[in-house]
């Protein structure tokens, strides 16, 4: 029974509630098992078949940002306080608008190698569209 969990333990380790778990077992997305006293037991092996996602990339740097594109500087195009930054990064070409101060502080000239941090709450995804 070693290999069995209860079912909050389960719950807890798929990240979901005991009632979720509850309507899986019901619809048959989950097997489970029940014991001498009617509880549920979730075998170890369906936790790991639920939880199988794939591991998401780690930032590698100090900073929560994920989506991190090294590339080389295009252009910079300075214009009182503001600049735009342009950087190619493999197929894509990222556009920033920073401070010229940023410019200056980060010695940002064409030709130079630099990596675009992305962080947003609003990334709009478009499916089946290749440019």
């Amino acid at each position: 029974m070693s290999e069995d969990l209860s079912l909050g333990d389960a719950a807890k380790a798929l990240g979901v509630s005991a009632d979720t778990l509850r309507r899986w077992d019901a619809s048959g997305r989950l097997t489970t098992t029940r014991d001498a006293r009617n509880r549920r037991r979730v075998a170890r092996s369906e936790v790991t078949r639920l939880s199988s996602t794939p591991d998401r990339h780690r930032t590698g740097v100090g900073l929560s940002a994920r989506n991190r594109f090294p590339g080389t500087v295009l252009s910079v195009e300075v214009d009182g306080v503001m600049a735009v930054v342009e950087i190619e990064a493999g197929p894509h070409r990222i556009t920033s608008v920073i401070t010229r101060d940023a410019v200056d502080e980060l010695g940002l000239v064409a030709g130079m190698p630099a990596t675009a941090t992305v962080k947003s709450t609003s990334v709009m995804v478009e499916g089946g569209v290749r440019t």
